[in-house]
């Protein structure tokens, strides 16, 4: 599923499936252009808003300039293979491009930011969303959202912080998302293969508790409707990923889980294309997010 246009498509297929410094910087130079902007005409945005005592905890918040209440809320979680990664400035194309669709959509859009490793090892992220999350639940109404319609978009380590925060953090009884969309990530590390050597720095290098840290049987067990993507050209480790929770989810609840193929994508177009490049995935994104919430 994509509607990406073929020359972009073909464009990036030549740069493979490698997660390489060249393929990071060529998908942004070949993405911004098509980037969203938040424009004064339909949102305001709050830059740096503190949501713990870290300087990385913070967040900037997307909010339509149309008059409404009890909107959703759609908070991206960037990746960046554990130790690197921004939810961008002002100026940056990315991810200004997810809270200006999000807003054009009439949600409040939140990008944020989480410690890194290897200061800040597992479960730093799951740990980080939590504050997040309690943060955005206790402000909602001051933006015109709902504490209890948020969803979390995270993006290959960003996704697995999420799938992090859904199996491992405490939630009192409480569904702690209306839903959860998780792009390209890893969530059995038991059977992981290929990973990036910066994983080790996040995970520590005993394999003994990969069991403990993997999210894969978590993520069916409790109730936060998720939606899955794997991308055409993401490299094969996340292939398996997406192979490995068609086989659990068959095993636990004979059915298939909600995952998209997105033909034509690389591991970082589908965050990149919000609003923007693929109209496609976008609507159906914000069909996913009426339909949870």
């Amino acid at each position: 599923m994509s509607n990406l246009p073929i020359a972009l498509c073909e464009a990036l297929s030549e740069l493979g499936t490698a997660i390489t410094p060249q393929l990071i910087q060529q998908t942004s130079l070949l993405l911004a252009p098509t980037a969203a902007r938040p424009a004064p005409s339909f949102c305001s945005v709050e830059r740096d808003l503190a949501y713990g005592p870290h300087e990385r905890h913070r967040l900037d918040v997307f909010v339509p300039v149309a008059a409404g209440q009890s909107r959703p809320i759609l908070v991206y979680v960037h990746g960046g293979g554990f130790t690197m990664g921004s939810k961008g400035g002002p100026d940056d194309p990315f991810f200004n491009n997810f809270g200006a669709w999000a807003a054009r959509a009439g949600f409040v859009g939140a990008t944020l930011n989480y410690r890194l490793a290897p200061s800040h090892q597992w479960p730093a992220g799951p740990e980080d969303l939590d504050a997040a999350v309690t943060w955005l639940r206790d402000h909602a109404a001051q933006f015109g959202g709902d504490a209890d319609k948020i969803v979390l978009v995270g993006q290959s380590a960003g996704a697995v912080h999420v799938a992090g925060y859904l199996t491992l953090a405490k939630h009192d009884g409480r569904a702690p998302l209306a839903a959860a969309i998780l792009l390209s990530g890893i969530f059995d590390l038991e059977r992981h293969q290929g990973g990036l050597p910066s994983e080790v720095l996040y995970y520590g290098d005993d394999p003994a508790r990969r069991a403990e840290q993997s999210t894969l049987a978590g993520l069916f067990q409790q109730r936060v409707p998720c939606l899955f993507t794997v991308s055409e050209l993401d490299p094969p480790t996340f292939q398996r990923q997406a192979a490995h929770l068609v086989e659990h989810c068959i095993a636990v609840h004979d059915r298939l889980p909600r995952l998209i193929y997105l033909s034509g994508h690389n591991h970082l177009t589908p965050g990149y294309s919000l609003g923007g490049a693929d109209s496609a995935f976008s609507e159906l994104l914000e069909r996913f997010v009426r339909q949870m919430t």
